[in-house]
């Protein structure tokens, strides 16, 4: 280390030689962390496996050296770096810290920066790529992970989440450019030079500028009653989305105080994801109810997702899966776009991942527009978003179960600022009509079919145990036979994305692409169940997504619900074999 710029990861690490901790040594310094599509992630503290002065240096030399290899231009592109609020007082890491770095190797080589002065939602990355015409762009944040943690992912030029084969072309000139080249530690050098500016005020003004287009009932909005409540869960929304609401005409949310300003503590919640649903907005309800407010909106520390909750009749409160709010979300979204009167139903498109509800797949069907999936991950939805744009096509709307919405083609990522504004709309809209999101919720499952979901997951920490359950669907009666049934149930199809394999494809290949690396199975029975299995590249879980698609003026909902637990049950039984292969269930 040079400088004494890591005196606090230093000590740590005499700490741990002095204590003889071998073990937490090996954690350190054992691995190397990955880069992956999504980046890195990892806990903020000293040695190869976790996020650090050195680590980030040596992963941005490596993301230079790769955009020479592919830009000619690269030095009158240039690229964007923003970061988020954390930092980890034990190891003197911070976001800020770490985006600065990563500004010094890139000037170091003559290549312009647009640092961001100050924290910004993830999606102003995406935004300013495209906005300024850069070549690629960097997020300092590990969204809603665990305090300790941080993470840095990585754009493209067409302003979405990079794609293979550029994760496999950018590890491996990181493992070529480990040696800190000498000008790579002058953070203060960096912030003096010509070369950085600071896209904050022209980012802010354009982004706002272009997510009005989807304001498209501002009279309503200014006259609305509703009151909503906002948090930003200790994270970077509070004031973005401030003037989100500000910038529809929207009166402004109440924000709960004691989350709204960022502190990488995060004191008030377990967990920062507001996927956790309840516990996370013990707060928001307790304002709420102070204020008379039915809505409360909560994002994600980093503002890339979003989370709603709407309280009913009785007093209850209930919040919204994310499979809800996209039809919510995606049936708002072609209102919209119908009352635009704009053009063909037949070059719209809507997108999800392949483990989110088909729910827009119903209503495509029903509207004659179009709906496509990809691959779970919003790098992929982003990418084919684009592609279709290039075509001259209209993408309305692209969502994933893990409350990741994007509402608007400037940004081709997930994006809860944008999203939040929309849903404030939306809510205001249909209150003139005395309607409440959930009664919404309910008209679009009556009039295109119900889309019952259930998910979760099993721990395992066991590779070979995985291994062993996903080859054992796959030789089911013997060499490459899958299940034909499951609790008398019968299997309509299979496609397996880790083989490639599709039986509804006259070729039996499978059209989305394949990955030999993580596990994905998905069922569909002939109820109308969807049910996919997968492994997660981030934890030690076995996740399964499942659905029942009924047909639409089928809306006996118990019914319904009791046949997909049924299956669920049958597939955790018959499938995971939690006993035989000793898999712990999800953490209540």
């Amino acid at each position: 280390y040079s400088g004494g710029l890591a005196v606090p990861l230093r000590s740590l690490v005499k700490d741990l030689v002095k204590e003889g901790s071998v073990e937490k040594l090996k954690k350190c310094f054992g691995t190397r962390m990955e880069f992956g599509t999504a980046g890195l992630r990892a806990p903020m503290g000293p040695g190869t496996s976790c996020m650090n002065d050195l680590t980030i240096i040596q992963t941005t030399q490596g993301f230079c050296c790769y955009l020479e290899h592919c830009f000619s231009d690269l030095q009158d592109r240039g690229v964007v770096i923003g970061f988020d609020a954390r930092a980890h007082t034990a190891s003197g890491g911070s976001s800020k810290r770490f985006a600065t770095l990563a500004a010094a190797v890139f000037i170091s080589r003559g290549v312009p920066v647009y640092l961001f002065s100050d924290i910004t939602p993830t999606p102003f990355v995406p935004f300013t790529i495209v906005h300024l015409g850069l070549c690629a762009g960097i997020m300092v944040t590990a969204s809603h992970n665990p305090k300790e943690d941080n993470g840095y992912k990585v754009y493209w030029e067409n302003g979405a989440q990079i794609i293979p084969p550029h994760d496999k072309g950018i590890s491996t000139t990181i493992e070529e450019n480990l040696e800190p080249w000498p000008q790579s530690w002058d953070a203060d050098g960096a912030i003096q030079s010509p070369l950085l500016k600071d896209p904050y005020q022209d980012a802010h003004k354009a982004y706002f500028a272009a997510i009005q287009k989807h304001c498209l009932h501002r009279d309503v909005n200014k006259k609305s009653e509703v009151k909503i409540v906002h948090t930003s869960v200790h994270g970077v929304g509070h004031s973005f989305v401030q003037a989100a609401f500000e910038a529809f005409d929207l009166h402004p949310p109440f924000a709960v105080q004691e989350q709204k300003d960022p502190d990488p503590e995060f004191p008030t919640v377990k967990y920062p994801n507001p996927e956790e649903g309840e516990g996370v907005l013990t707060l928001s309800f307790a304002l709420a109810d102070k204020e008379g407010a039915a809505i409360i909106l909560a994002n994600d520390p980093d503002a890339d997702r979003l989370a709603v909750a709407e309280k009913q009749k009785g007093g209850q409160w209930t919040v919204f899966s994310g499979n809800e709010l996209g039809a919510l979300l995606g049936w708002w979204m072609f209102q919209c776009w119908k009352q635009n009167g704009e053009g063909d139903p037949k070059d719209v498109y809507m997108l999800a991942s392949t483990v989110s509800s088909k729910i827009l797949r119903a209503i495509a069907l029903k509207e004659g527009f179009h709906f496509e999936e990809t691959l779970t991950g919003f790098k992929w939805m982003g990418n084919r978003a684009k592609d279709l744009l290039e075509q001259g096509k209209k993408v309305l709307f692209a969502f994933e179960e893990a409350i990741g919405y994007m509402c608007s083609p400037a940004v081709l990522d997930k994006d809860g600022v944008s999203a939040a504004a929309i849903v404030g709309e939306m809510t205001s809209y249909l209150s003139t009509k005395k309607i409440t999101l959930s009664q919404q919720l309910k008209a679009i499952y009556e009039e295109y079919g119900y889309h019952i979901t259930k998910n979760s997951y099993f721990i395992c920490h066991d590779q070979d145990t995985i291994h062993r359950l996903f080859e054992r669907l796959r030789n089911y009666t013997g060499p490459s036979t899958y299940p034909t049934e499951c609790g008398g149930v019968v299997v309509l199809a299979v496609r397996d994305l880790t083989t490639g394999y599709d039986s509804t494809q006259p070729d039996k290949k499978a059209i989305l692409p394949t990955s030999k690396s993580s596990q994905m199975i998905t069922f569909t029975f002939a109820n109308g169940g969807v049910a996919t299995m997968r492994t997660s590249g981030t934890e030690p879980k076995i996740k399964y997504y499942t659905e029942l698609c009924a047909a639409p003026g089928n809306s006996d909902v118990t019914h319904l619900k009791a046949e997909l637990d049924n299956l669920v049950d049958a597939i955790i039984e018959d499938f995971f074999q939690p006993k035989k292969n000793n898999l712990q269930p999800r953490p209540e």
